[in-house]
C-alpha cells in the first residue's frame, strides 16, 4: 500500500494519507477530510510504498484515510478567500475581547476550507470565562467556534520572527514538531548558561541546541538519566533564569524554584544545574546512590567473653548430694500449728482514730 505525506500549513505536521485514483505528484495542492473537517494542504512527501510492519495513521488515533480530491482552480480561489476572511475575523475577535475585558490575547485565526468551523488561537496566564465570547462570535459567523488556548512556543510558531541568528524563527520555517531542549544540551556543548542567550523569543531554550548535541555526545559515556538532585536551599541555574531551591519533590522529580526576579516556577531533575561547584561534587557523589538498598541493622558491641569455671569432678557432685540428702533426712519436721476453736476466735479491732 502507498502512502502520501501532506502539509496542511507552512511549517505544520506532516500528515499521511493514502492516495486516490487521481495522479498526484509533489507539490500538488489536495484537498482532504481530517478532524476538523475538509481542509486544502501541499504534498511535501511523495507516494511510497510503507514497510512491512509500520504503522502509520492520518492523525493521532485515526486509521489511515485517502484523499478527498486534487484542488481546483476555484479551490485555490477560495482558500484565498479565506485568508482575506481570517483577518477580518481577528478584528472582530478583538473587538469583542474588549468589550467583555477578557484577560487573553489573540494570537491567529484559522478558517477550514469548507468554513465549517473557525478556530481562534489565544494565549493567557490563566483559565478564562470564554463563553460570552463564543455566543457573540457564533452569532455574528453562524458556524461552529473554537477557542484554543495554546503556550509560548506555539505563539511564536504562529507569529514567526527572527532568531538571534539574524535567521527566521526554526519553528516557524521547517520544524513541524517541537523537540524537547533541556539545559544539559547546553552544558555539553560548553555553552554559557546565561538564560539570555541560550533562549529565543518565546523564552524558552532555543531549539537549535538539539541539532550538534549528537555530535558532542557521539562518544560520550552513557549519562544517568537524572544528572543532579537539588538540594533545598541551594543556587541552580534553570531556562527560565538563575534562582534558589525552595521545595524538592522526590516523587514527582521535580523542584520548585524560586528566581532572582521573584517568579516562582516548576522544572523537572534533568532541568536544573548548579551554580556553586561545593554542590556540584556532593551531588555528582549522589548520581551514583540512586538505587535504594535495604538499610543494615546497626551491629550490637560484642560482649566480653565470661572465663569458663573449672568443672567440678564427679565425686565432688556424689559427695555434695549425700550431703543434702543426709541434712535433709535429719531435719527436724516443723511442729504443726495448734487450731483454735471457731467459737474462741476474736475478732480483730480496726486501729481507727476515736476522733474521727
Amino acid at each position: 500500500m502507498q502512502v502520501i505525506g501532506v502539509r496542511l500549513k507552512k511549517a505544520g505536521r506532516i500528515l499521511y494519507f493514502e492516495p486516490n485514483d487521481e495522479e498526484l505528484a509533489k507539490g500538488d495542492s489536495v484537498l482532504v477530510e481530517t478532524s476538523r473537517g475538509l481542509e486544502c494542504g501541499k504534498i511535501v512527501v511523495g507516494a511510497r510504498e510503507l514497510v512491512e510492519g509500520e504503522n502509520i495513521e492520518s492523525e493521532p488515533g485515526l486509521p489511515l484515510r485517502k484523499i478527498y480530491r486534487k484542488a481546483t482552480e476555484q479551490d485555490l480561489i477560495q482558500l484565498e478567500e479565506n485568508r482575506a476572511d481570517e483577518k477580518r475575523a481577528f478584528q472582530i475577535c478583538q473587538d469583542k475581547i474588549q468589550e467583555h475585558g477578557l484577560p487573553m490575547k489573540l494570537i491567529n485565526v484559522e478558517f477550514t476550507f469548507d468554513v465549517n468551523k473557525i478556530i481562534f488561537f489565544f494565549t493567557a496566564d490563566g483559565r478564562v470565562d470564554f463563553r460570552d465570547l463564543v455566543r457573540d462570535l457564533a452569532s455574528i459567523f453562524r458556524t461552529r467556534i473554537e477557542l484554543r488556548q495554546v503556550g509560548v512556543r506555539d505563539e511564536a510558531k504562529l507569529l514567526g520572527g527572527m532568531g538571534g541568528c539574524g535567521r527566521p524563527l526554526c519553528c516557524a520555517s521547517f520544524l513541524g514538531d517541537f523537540i524537547p531542549v533541556s539545559i544539559r544540551m547546553a552544558k555539553d556543548q560548553n555553552l554559557s548558561l546565561n538564560p539570555t542567550k541560550i533562549s529565543g523569543v518565546c523564552g524558552r531554550l532555543m531549539c537549535c541546541l538539539k541539532y550538534e548535541n549528537d555530535l558532542y555526545c557521539d562518544n560520550c559515556p552513557a549519562q544517568p538519566s537524572v544528572t543532579f538532585k537539588p538540594k533545598q536551599g541551594s543556587r541552580v541555574v534553570v531556562a527560565d533564569g538563575e534562582g534558589k531551591v525552595v521545595a524538592v519533590s522526590y516523587s514527582r522529580r521535580n523542584a520548585t524554584i524560586l528566581l532572582d526576579t521573584n517568579k516562582t516556577v516548576v522544572t523537572s531533575w534533568e532541568d536544573i544545574l548548579p551554580v556553586n561547584a561545593d554542590d556540584l561534587e556532593s551531588v555528582e557523589g549522589a548520581e551514583h546512590s540512586e538505587e535504594v538498598k535495604p538499610i543494615e541493622p546497626p551491629r550490637q558491641p560484642e560482649r566480653p567473653q565470661r572465663p569458663e569455671r573449672p568443672r567440678r569432678s564427679e565425686n565432688y557432685n556424689r559427695r555434695h548430694t549425700r550431703t543434702e540428702n543426709v541434712e535433709r533426712a535429719n531435719r527436724s519436721e516443723r511442729p504443726e500449728r495448734p487450731t483454735r476453736p471457731r467459737g474462741d476466735r476474736t475478732r480483730r479491732q480496726s486501729r481507727r482514730d476515736p476522733r474521727k
